[in-house]
């Protein structure tokens, strides 16, 4: 048996490594903004935003404060009293919702989504229709 024999094994595995290490680039990534040399891209935004379309989920019944939390501090929402009183809705808690604007399932396209409500120990009938 020769050396060359013996070491063949130990040849091909030396050489397989260096080609595998040899497949990585070392090279960065260059994103086409640096390549051309402009500045990187900015966040535009409109001078009239349009508002993002979602649905407006069934809330109708439920507790105005946490339809607030639920929906997010993100959304501008009104809660305007229904009962026809003008009151101040100070703590959303302490109130129930008897309607939305826009109705549920409807998609939301124009802000602030307005919520219609009453005191939770009244009733949603006694709310003035809109």
């Amino acid at each position: 048996m020769t050396v060359t024999r013996l070491l063949r094994p130990t040849l091909a595995a030396t050489l397989l490594a260096s080609v595998t290490a040899c497949g990585a680039s070392s090279v960065p990534d260059v994103s086409a903004s640096t390549a051309t040399g402009s500045r990187p891209a900015e966040t535009r935004r409109s001078a009239n935003p349009e508002p993002v379309t979602a649905t407006m989920p069934d809330v109708i019944g439920g507790n105005a404060g946490r339809a607030y939390e639920q929906m997010g501090s993100k959304l501008d929402m009104t809660f305007k009293d229904a009962s026809g009183q003008g009151r101040p809705v100070d703590d959303p808690a302490a109130w129930k919702i008897c309607n939305s604007q826009p109705g549920p399932n409807q998609q939301i396209t124009d802000y602030p989504v307005v919520f219609g409500v009453v005191r939770v120990s009244e009733s949603c009938k006694d709310a003035v229709p809109e």
